[in-house]
Formats: structure tokens, C-alpha cells, sequence
């Protein structure tokens, strides 16, 4: 096998030039030849001026040798002229360096291999030295490649190294420099942040050849998910430890289902954030879907999300009825099946429903579906309204108490008429000749918190509520904007008592106020922050922004998928949290009612009764002790309510702190309604003069309302978040 075109380049002048010491004037023919031929095999503009070179020195060496053989000289003095042959041999060689083939993939059994061997030279030709080409600039002389380690397979090969300086020198070589070298992208040059490691000595790796990209996943064969699982989810410190994947549906590395399943061991509850954190994905994007087998849990991903089109209410308004078991249809699950709540348990009583969701995230919807459901059941409601007006389907409510004091009133008939069901029937398993009753308090912090005037009250009643009224059909729909404990009085019997005797529907929440963990941990719903839904689906912002004004039809229906309002998580006693959404209320529920007249509760002594009863406080002047029988309420009310600031203080408990010199106890609540009920932006003075205070004790107030993201401040002016 004959000479490479690279090797022929390289060494044929050099031998050339060396035998033309003793071969005379005749080497300047083979030197021309050996350059004719060059030229006709494309050698590079270097190789010609060293092949040249070549000539012209060794004809010059080979005719002086002649010419002392000729004399009859000392042949040694001959022998002397190959010496500037071999140094232009050498030139040559170095010349011809830039033109070195491809780096290539086999190692030598012994010494430096043969990979290593040409990265050192071309990182001394052009970046350390101490050889250099004429006419080319080395990037930093000096910087030497040490440690040099090489890892060869059969689809990559690459090396690591340090670059080293002398002490006191600072490494100046770059990514852009080393890629340039190598002839390879800036992608495949890694070298180490100078702030981790000494100026003069940085680490550096380059992949000569990177391995091909993963094929594409084909589905019903070893997949990315099954491996992500593996290797973060099914691990000891995983979300479901000791559990593996099996996919039912591929559709992308973004879009599957699968069942996970544990050896004969129940999964129980799943923390949700922690597994969405173990597949690197949003919170929103990952659903869970228990299955029959406690061993197993049914798993989906969703690149976009199956709830987002909504299901209109008006197409399954058949569907809000009671059904045999008590269970009337809230939403859609996440596997498109009907999200079912009880409102009854036949047989037993009533049920309740812990309903959490901030400010557009559709908690109002699904009270306005609770209240239509409840009619078309033929159950009495009893609605508490602290917020005045906000309920749409307030009219079909047997009562409705609507603004702080009048919900104030609903919660003390409510327990009037659990007590008069407690005398009338002394069994819990009396037959219910009387309707089922719904009580339903939304904005429940209004009244629970302790900054309201009602707090002491309030809480009492609902804490007995809660306890006693289910075996008496009186089901409570209690509804915050947050699940922090504060919004529910810092009682910790409310919740247990809502979670135990019904469910829990978990809307969107402000920011830092939605997580379920730590003090405000719900079983079934670990790791769920509700302050990750967001509140439009990906992409809207962009839509929104893009739409041309002109021409823009002011008139058109909003869609489901303009927001994700009623998206969130249903928890029933004893399962895990599922994901869900409400059912979108396209028209007002009192046009899908048929018969909007209420259904009335029993006729009772204490219905007969409940204006009186609704102005009475419940509670002794300490605001401690409640009232215990239908006939005490009775002869309170027959005393007569008690001025109104007397009846707040009473509901309020026993005094604290001194009052403000105004004679203004508690001014957070007064100022909060104010704004609610005004709906317009105000000064701070205004509120002062319409509370009869004065705004030095407003703007403290107002400050830590402000606070609490429950008003805003928008250049002097409040307004109610």
C-alpha cells in the first residue's frame, strides 16, 4: 500500500533534499518534479513554499558536495552540507502540521495514544507553543494542557484536561478559542468558572464527537416516562417509593397515562407537588386518579389541559338533582367522568362541604350551583351572605341573610332550628317527614376571623353546627378565600368537622396563602398549593394581546377557556385529592330552576320565630357560653334585641385593650364592609367621615388591611380587593 498524498507531501521532499548531497546538481531536477507533482495533487500554499524551499537548498547542498568529491576533499566535509537539508526537511514538516487528518478512533496498546498524542500537538501549534508557524499568533503561550485523560467509545470521543499557567498568571483562553482549534461547535467546549478554581489552573472538557440524540420514543416499548420514573419517582426519597410505571397512553413526552403500581403494598396518599417536582413539570399538569386497588393509582400528564374547554351547566342541568345515594354532580374530573359531592346521606341526615377559593377562581359558581342543586332536590336553604349581593341565586334561598349583621342573623337561625329539631325529635333515627336543610355561609372569614365583631359568636355556633346538625338534616356549606386556620376562626373543630362530614372543593388562592401544608395540612391533599393554579391557561396573555380592537364583538360571552375559574381539587372523606372543574354557569341558575318559589322550611316554633331570633345574640355577655335550648333563644328574643353596639360588643366576647378614644372597638371590619358594599375607590378621609372617626385612626387600619391583600391602594385611593 502506497504513501498517503498527506505522508508523500511531508517526507518525499526531505529524502529528496538529503540525497541531493550526494547525488549533485541532478537533485534540482527531482526536487522540481517532487513540486510539479505536489502542485498537481492540490497541496496547500504551505506545502509549495516548503517544497520549494526544499529544492533550492538541497540543490545548492548538492552541488557544493559534488564539487569536494570532485577536488578530492575529505568526503566528511561533503557529508556536512545534508545537514541544512535535514533542517529544511524539518521546516517542512512543521509547515505541513495545520494539514494533519481527522482525529482518529484507536488507541495504541503502548505509551501515549495516538488521540492524545495529536490534541497535545495541535494545542501547542496553536495555543500554548513554544512552536509556532510564521505568521500565525498563538492564543496564550504558556498555557500549557496537563492532566489530559481521554474518553473514547464507539459514538463519542472527548478529553478532559487543566489548563495551567505559572503562579501569578491569569488563564486567558477561551471557549470560542479551544472550539476554533478543534474545529468542533462551542456547544461541545466545557471549561470551569474562574470563581471556583485558582486563575492560573482551570478545568476543561471537550467533546471531540458527541453520541447521536436519543431516538424517538415509539409507544408500547421502554419509554421516557417509565425511565423517569425509575429514576425519581419510584426511588426510596421519591414521590411513591417502590412503585413502577406502566404507560396506557403515549402521545409525547408531555401528554400520557399510566398506571402506578406498588408490590402488593397500598400507595396511600401522594404528595402532589413533590411528584410534579420528581417529573419536572408544573403542579397544574400533573393529575392523579385512584383506582379501585390500593396498590394502584392511575397517573396522568397533560401538555394541555383536559379541563380547559369547561362543560357547560345548561347541558347536564338534569343532572344536578339528588340522586338515590345523595350525590348531586359538581364538575368534571380529569378523566372526563362526573366530579360527584354529597349533599345528603339517606337514612342519616344531611352532609357538609369545605369550600376554599380566592378572588375569579369560581367559588361563587359553585354556590350558585349548590343552591340550584338544592332545589331542584327539593332542600330548604339558609344562606349567609356577609358580602351583600354577590350570590346570583340568592332568591332561592328560604332565607337569605345578606350583609355582615343579616348573616349574622342566618347563622343564629340555623342553630335555632337545630335545636327545635333536637326537642321535636329526641332520636337520631327519627323518619324525616321534614326537608333537609342547606346552610350556606360564604365569605365565612368575614364573620370567624377574630378582627370581626362577630367572631366569638360566630365561631361558637359553627362549631356546634358542624358537630351536632347533620343527624338533624341540617347540612353547612362553609366557604373561605383561603384555607389558612385564621379565615376559620383558629378553630380546628370547624375543619376537622367539614372534612369528616362531607368533602372539600380547593379553588385557585392568592399567593402564599393557598399551600396545604405544615398547619394547614389536609389529608388526601398533601402537597397541594393552591396558589400554583393559574389564572389563565398558557398562551391566553399572548391571545389577549394580540387581539385587534377593532371590530371587537363587546357583546360575545366569555368562554371557559378565557380563565381557569372552578379548576382545582375534590377531596371526599378517605380518598386522595382529585383534580376537577366546576361546571360553567353560561346563564343565571334562577332561569334553569323552573319554579323559582323557595322550598320552605317546616313550619316550627323556631321558623315561626326568626326575625326575633335573627337579632339575638346567642352568647352571654363574656361571649362564651351559648345557649343551649330553643327555649332560652326563645327568651332572650322575648326580651328584646340589644342596642346595636351593645350587640356587637357582646358578640365580640369579653373586652380587651381599651377602646379608641372614638368609642370605635373594632374599625378593620367596619372599614372592610364599607368598601364592599360601596364598590368605589375612596380617600382615606372619606372613609373616616362616612365611619363618624377620625382618619388618624383610619390610615393605621387601612395600612393593615393592605397588608393582607384585602384592599388596595391605587394612588391615595382604597378599594376592596
Amino acid at each position: 500500500m502506497g504513501p498517503t498524498r498527506t505522508q508523500f507531501i511531508q517526507y518525499a521532499p526531505a529524502a529528496l533534499a538529503v540525497a541531493a548531497a550526494a547525488a549533485g546538481p541532478w537533485s534540482a531536477l527531482a526536487a522540481a518534479a517532487a513540486g510539479a507533482g505536489a502542485w498537481a495533487i492540490n497541496a496547500s500554499a504551505p506545502a509549495m513554499r516548503s517544497l520549494i524551499a526544499c529544492g533550492i537548498t538541497g540543490t545548492g547542498c548538492g552541488i557544493a558536495a559534488h564539487e569536494i568529491l570532485a577536488s578530492g576533499i575529505n568526503p566528511l566535509f561533503a557529508l556536512a552540507f545534508a545537514v541544512p537539508a535535514g533542517a529544511a526537511a524539518l521546516a517542512h514538516h512543521r509547515n505541513t502540521a495545520g494539514q494533519l487528518p481527522a482525529l482518529p478512533a484507536t488507541t495504541t496498546a503502548a505509551g501515549q495514544s495516538s488521540q492524545a498524542q495529536i490534541i497535545t500537538a495541535y494545542w501547542k501549534e496553536f495555543i500554548s507553543g513554544p512552536t509556532q508557524t510564521e505568521g500565525r499568533k498563538l492564543i496564550q503561550a504558556g498555557a500549557e494542557l496537563a492532566q489530559l485523560v481521554l474518553d473514547v467509545g464507539d459514538d463519542h470521543v472527548s478529553f478532559t484536561g487543566v489548563i495551567t499557567l505559572p503562579q501569578g498568571q491569569q488563564v486567558r483562553v477561551k471557549v470560542a478559542d479551544i472550539a476554533a482549534v478543534y474545529q468542533i461547535p462551542v456547544s461541545q467546549v466545557e471549561m470551569g468558572d474562574p470563581k471556583h478554581y485558582a486563575p492560573n489552573a482551570l478545568p476543561v472538557l471537550v467533546h471531540l464527537k458527541k453520541a447521536a440524540a436519543a431516538p424517538e420514543i415509539v409507544a408500547g416499548v421502554a419509554t421516557t416516562p417509565e425511565q423517569l420514573w425509575a429514576a425519581h419517582v419510584g426511588i426510596p426519597e421519591g414521590a411513591m417509593p417502590g412503585t413502577t410505571l406502566t404507560l396506557t397512553r403515549y402521545d409525547g413526552p408531555l401528554d400520557w397515562e399510566g398506571i402506578a403500581t406498588r408490590d402488593r403494598r397500598a400507595i396511600g396518599m401522594v404528595n402532589i407537588q413533590d411528584l410534579a417536582g420528581n417529573l419536572d413539570l408544573e403542579t397544574i399538569q400533573v393529575a392523579l386518579a385512584p383506582t379501585d386497588k390500593p396498590s394502584q393509582m392511575g397517573v396522568r400528564v397533560m401538555k394541555e389541559h383536559a379541563l380547559m374547554h369547561g362543560t357547560m351547566l345548561s347541558s347536564v342541568v338534569d343532572e344536578l338533582a339528588m340522586d338515590s345515594r345523595g350525590y348531586v354532580r359538581l364538575g368534571t374530573y380529569i378523566d372526563a367522568n362526573a366530579a360527584l359531592i354529597p349533599l345528603a346521606q339517606p337514612g342519616s341526615g344531611a352532609r357538609h362541604l369545605y369550600l376554599v377559593g380566592g378572588s375569579r377562581s369560581g367559588k361563587s359558581g359553585i354556590l350558585e350551583q349548590i343552591l340550584l342543586s338544592a332545589h331542584k332536590s327539593r332542600i330548604a336553604v339558609i344562606l349567609a351572605s356577609p358580602q351583600a349581593g354577590t350570590i346570583a341565586g340568592a332568591g332561592l334561598a328560604a332565607y337569605c341573610g345578606d350583609g355582615l349583621d343579616e348573616a349574622m342573623g342566618a347563622l343564629r337561625l340555623a342553630y335555632a332550628m337545630m335545636l327545635d329539631r333536637e326537642a321535636r325529635y329526641r332520636s337520631p333515627s327519627f323518619p324525616f317527614t321534614d326537608p333537609l336543610i342547606e346552610f350556606v355561609i360564604d365569605e365565612a372569614h368575614m364573620l370567624l376571623s377574630v378582627s370581626s365583631p362577630y367572631h366569638a359568636e360566630a365561631k361558637a355556633i359553627v362549631e356546634q353546627l358542624t358537630r351536632r346538625s347533620l343527624k338533624r338534616g341540617i347540612g353547612v356549606v362553609l366557604a373561605t378565600q383561603t384555607p389558612l386556620a385564621e379565615d376559620l376562626g383558629n378553630s380546628t373543630v370547624i375543619r376537622s368537622q367539614l372534612l369528616i362530614g362531607g368533602g372539600a372543593v380547593f379553588l385557585r388562592c392568592a399567593k402564599g396563602q393557598g399551600s396545604l401544608v405544615g398547619a394547614n395540612a389536609v389529608e388526601g391533599a398533601e402537597g397541594i398549593d393552591l396558589s400554583r393554579i393559574p389564572s389563565s391557561w398558557p398562551g391566553q396573555y399572548q391571545k389577549v394581546a394580540d387581539r385587534d380592537m377593532t371590530g371587537l364583538a363587546t357583546a360575545a360571552a366569555a368562554g371557559p377557556e378565557d380563565g381557569t375559574f372552578g379548576l382545582g381539587y375534590l377531596l371526599t372523606p378517605g380518598s386522595q385529592a382529585v383534580q376537577f372543574r366546576s361546571l360553567h354557569l353560561d346563564v343565571p341558575p334562577v332561569s334553569l330552576a323552573g319554579d323559582p318559589t323557595p322550598i320552605a322550611v317546616e313550619d316550627c316554633t323556631a321558623w315561626r320565630h326568626q326575625e326575633a331570633i335573627a337579632q339575638t345574640p346567642l352568647v352571654d355577655q363574656r361571649g362564651k357560653n351559648l345557649v343551649g335550648s330553643l327555649t332560652d333563644v326563645l327568651h332572650r328574643a322575648e326580651q328584646g334585641p340589644p342596642a346595636p353596639q351593645q350587640q356587637r360588643a357582646i358578640a365580640a366576647g369579653p373586652p380587651g385593650p381599651a377602646a379608641p378614644s372614638d368609642g370605635q372597638e373594632l374599625i378593620k371590619p367596619r372599614i372592610l364592609g364599607l368598601l364592599r358594599e360601596q364598590s368605589i375607590p375612596m380617600t382615606a378621609e372619606t372613609i373616616a367621615r362616612k365611619l363618624g372617626t377620625s382618619a388618624k385612626h383610619i390610615k393605621p387600619r387601612l395600612s393593615e388591611l393592605k397588608k393582607r391583600d384585602e384592599i388596595t391602594n391605587e394612588n391615595g385611593l382604597w378599594r376592596a380587593a
